[in-house]
């Protein structure tokens, strides 16, 4: 599942974009500032970065330029201006594509899928350790302090998506979408509750919980970083 950081510091477009990209099957990761971006770039990697070129705290194309010399990640370029020699600077600083605003989102989710299949997107994880758990993607299985859990097809499906989707807020849109739709299989609300739970008391364990439900929006993965948070 390849992975997208977002650095957009228009709330409304950022979390559009973050929501497209999910239905897309990829992982958004959102940020609103250059410092916001390099935080992040030092702590993961990512498959391609979606940039705007007016920032609160700098200019895209000068983040671009220090991030090409560091890294080796794809990226596009956001713009409000449709200025020929902005789109050739953007270009001779290795952008892989430009999308100027305003723009219709199936365009833009086109582009980046685009860029990913040329540059050869890759799943960025195969393994995911967190707390106590132990998991392999490429092999289907959860270890809970050592132990081999037990887990159906969907509810690995779901883990899975959780993990990919860290600190991602995920609808119950979201997830019907990508765990049941994406097959041509359609179930209710009350199904994907009962999965939740069922992973849910496989999973958790004294110390943590894992999955915490955003009431009137969702679920989201919590992980190990706030164990003393306690999960509903």
């Amino acid at each position: 599942m390849s992975r997208v950081l977002v650095i957009e510091d228009d709330e409304i477009l950022n979390g559009g974009l973050c929501y497209n990209l999910q239905k897309r099957g990829l992982t958004p990761f959102s940020v609103y500032t250059i410092k916001e971006a390099r935080k992040l770039l030092s702590q993961e990697t990512y498959d391609l970065i979606l940039l705007d070129v007016n920032l609160p705290d700098g200019n895209g194309f000068r983040f671009a330029q220090d991030t090409a010399a560091q890294y080796e990640i794809p990226f596009i370029f956001l713009t409000a201006h449709n200025l020929d020699d902005e789109i050739i600077e953007g270009y001779h600083l290795g952008a892989d594509d430009y999308i100027t605003k305003p723009f219709r989102i199936q365009i833009a989710m086109e582009k980046i899928q685009a860029v990913l299949r040329r540059c050869g997107g890759r799943d960025a994880e195969s393994r995911y350790s967190c707390g106590n758990l132990d998991i392999d993607f490429e092999k289907r299985t959860v270890r809970k302090c050592g132990d081999l859990l037990a887990l159906t097809p969907t509810e690995f499906n779901l883990l899975q998506f959780f993990c990919k989707n860290r600190k991602q807020i995920l609808t119950k849109d979201t997830l019907l979408e990508n765990i049941w739709d994406s097959r041509g299989s359609f179930v209710s609300e009350h199904t994907l509750s009962l999965n939740i739970s069922r992973l849910r008391n496989k999973i958790a364990d004294d110390k943590f919980d894992y999955i915490k439900t955003i009431y009137g929006m969702g679920y989201r993965w919590i992980g190990a970083e706030e164990a003393g948070y306690e999960s509903v």
